[in-house]
């Protein structure tokens, strides 16, 4: 499988999201879409993640943008995780992979000496005609939200 690069066309995706219904990038065209993947819900650097994001939520709205996390979470789960930390961004539920592996972010990790399949937390901006104007790979969370920030109002 290639890697997606910057000025790619942003592979689709349509999938169930948080509080029902499904959210593709085909209903977001026109807009910037800040596409960030993350492995699971309610784990501490995913919870971080999520909140930063919604703590800028009104100020990624302002810059044109919609803000979608993405992880193999079931729906239900993503509901308990909104739920509990009043998150303010969209949680897409990709169970089956499809998503992560069109963009190249379930891949083989390793912890305490054990191989294991999971999502590299990776975030990607895609611009208001769908193609990705930023990637990010292997994301540290802290300040990562406010980075993305600062590319969707550059673009």
């Amino acid at each position: 499988m290639n890697e997606l690069i910057e000025g790619a066309v942003a592979p689709n995706l349509d999938l169930p999201r948080d509080g029902g219904g499904n959210v593709s990038l085909a209903e977001m065209a026109g807009k910037k879409v800040v596409l960030y993947f993350y492995p699971k819900d309610d784990t501490s650097g995913c919870t971080t993640e999520a909140l930063d994001f919604t703590a800028l939520a009104g100020e990624f709205a302002g810059a044109g943008a919609v803000v979608i996390g993405v992880s193999p979470d079931p729906v239900k789960a993503h509901d308990k995780f909104v739920a509990k930390h009043g998150l303010a961004v969209i949680l897409a539920s990709d169970e089956d992979k499809t998503v992560l592996e069109a963009y190249g972010v379930w891949k083989e990790k390793s912890m305490y000496g054990r191989q294991y399949m999971g999502v590299e937390r990776s975030t990607f901006l895609i611009d208001a005609s769908g193609r990705i104007a930023r990637i990010w790979r292997k994301v540290k969370v802290k300040g990562h939200a406010q980075d993305v920030l600062e590319a969707v109002r550059s673009l």
